[in-house]
């Protein structure tokens, strides 16, 4: 990099020339025969400034101190091997070692009926204050095993505080202050945070409380692995340990998310922050306001993205929606008429991008509530009308399919995909009992003991039934086929290429 060395008078040019043609700021120079040590003087606009905010927000912002009960589970200590040593009778230190080994207890036995003692630890999160009567709102894993938890308010009162109830689905929690009375609150923001929109991040990092740190909206929709119902903004505000069930704010004071993960490799604030939106932190809260607990809807299917390939095997014209593998058995899906093979493109008008978008949307519905679902079947949409059930975690699990009888054996037969079939001895379908090297099959990851169910959304038993399915995609003008395929009880579509 190269320095350029000006005289005074040059550099006093330079800068009145700079100032000329400058939009933010305006330079005063008497006349071009000042004197050399004449002051320059530079009027420019304040730097937009978030204190009013803070000051108006912040009483409503609190900490969380956590006292967690903790059941000690002794390990092996430096004292837990003590043998008594192989003395002589009568030997001056037999008395000692014999009191130092009814202490500790003798080996074989010196851990038995040594009773478990509870032990305490403390941990420390954010929080905001959401009503006049003391509700606060913060994330689940902030409060998870709780024994006690205060919330320290802004100028330092400590309170204590209850659960409510907690939603480890989308890591809320709701707390309620005991002794709350006319307390100042902030408000959710009614409108979506954009991309580009300033926030503001008030929490408790690293235990130091009260801290303030702006920054913009990153990104909108991040999916980060933590639920079935990630939906997070991305904000560049500072964000550290400590600041999780703290609020971000907008520039009007109005909460538009709760910060609850960063992305770090050292644990600390490198920009990459995510926050609950507001309208998933509304419907959770209140919901928990109510009677501690979140109902969500259940459609009762498992689920899989569409992939290019699968999109062009069944004729769509992009890779949307959520592809149905199966419907659960006496679910409100089966129950509607929803079959494996279905692509689910929308529910009560919203579009659905992908299999976890589907999860999201169908969450956000009460139970009892009857949906619309806009289906990709056989090359055309179709609506059904499905009454959701209420969501469980059994319901989560995956139910095994029926055996069927079984089918005459045959002989493997190689196909034109790659694959080399032979009847399901065992149920229907066929067996895929080696894959041909370097072809279509092998590059979408079978592999010998898959069975395959569908092809062309047909149910196949026989060889020959899956080489017609192969004619008949061809004939449609299209090249790749969708394939239903079964491992180790789990289903998959796959969208096969046809050589």
């Amino acid at each position: 990099m190269k320095f350029l060395k000006l005289t005074k008078t040059k550099r006093l040019a330079a800068i009145t020339a700079a100032a000329l043609i400058s939009t933010t700021a305006l330079v005063s120079v008497a006349s071009t025969t000042m004197p050399a040590n004449a002051q320059i003087a530079v009027q420019a606009p304040a730097p937009f400034s978030f204190a009013d905010l803070v000051e108006a927000v912040r009483p409503a912002v609190v900490s969380i101190r956590v006292k967690t009960k903790i059941v000690e589970t002794r390990g092996p200590r430096f004292n837990d091997n003590f043998e008594m040593p192989d003395l002589p009778e009568g030997h001056p230190f037999e008395d000692f070692f014999k009191q130092f080994g009814d202490q500790f207890g003798e080996r074989g036995n010196r851990n038995e009926n040594r009773q478990q003692r509870p032990r305490f630890g403390q941990s420390m999160g954010s929080g905001f204050i959401i009503s006049a009567d003391g509700f606060v709102v913060t994330n689940n894993h902030v409060v998870e095993d709780a024994a006690e938890v205060v919330v320290v308010m802004d100028d330092g009162t400590e309170m204590d505080a209850k659960i409510i109830g907690t939603d480890p689905r989308t890591d809320l929690a709701l707390l309620k202050i005991e002794a709350a009375n006319a307390l100042e609150y902030v408000e959710f923001s009614e409108a979506e945070a954009r991309v580009g929109d300033w926030v503001v991040a008030i929490g408790n990092p690293f235990g130091l409380g009260g801290t303030v740190t702006a920054g913009i909206v990153s990104a909108r929709g991040r999916d980060i692995n933590a639920n079935a119902y990630d939906d997070f903004i991305q904000i560049d505000a500072a964000v550290n340990r400590g600041n999780s069930g703290g609020p971000a704010f907008d520039t009007t004071g109005k909460v538009v998310g709760v910060n609850t993960a960063i992305f770090s490799p050292s644990g600390g604030n490198v920009g990459i922050a995510f926050a609950i939106p507001a309208s998933v932190v509304k419907q959770v809260v209140f919901d928990l306001m109510d009677d501690g607990n979140v109902t969500r809807g259940y459609l009762g299917v498992s689920i899989q993205d569409v992939s290019e390939d699968i999109a062009e095997s069944v004729g769509l014209n992009k890779a949307t929606g959520a592809l149905v593998t199966e419907p659960r058995p006496d679910s409100p899906a089966q129950k509607a008429g929803i079959l494996s093979g279905d692509i689910i493109l929308r529910v009560d008008g919203q579009m659905i991008d992908d299999a976890r978008d589907l999860a999201r949307i169908i969450g956000q519905f009460s139970p009892d509530t009857e949906v619309k679902v806009t289906l990709w079947r056989d090359g055309a949409t179709t609506d059904l009308n499905v009454k959701l059930a209420t969501l469980t975690d059994e319901q989560a699990l995956v139910a095994p399919q029926e055996e069927v009888a079984p089918v005459d054996p045959m002989e493997p037969q190689e196909t034109a995909t790659g694959l080399v079939l032979m009847p399901n001895e065992d149920g229907d379908g066929l067996l895929v009992t080696e894959i041909m090297q370097d072809s279509p099959a092998e590059d979408k990851g079978f592999a010998p003991g898959d069975v395959i169910l569908l092809a062309n959304s047909k149910p196949v038993n026989t060889v020959a039934e899956f080489e017609q399915a192969i004619e008949d995609v061809k004939a449609s003008g299209r090249s790749t086929m969708l394939i239903k395929a079964t491992r180790d009880g789990n289903s998959r579509f796959v969208g096969l290429p046809l050589e």
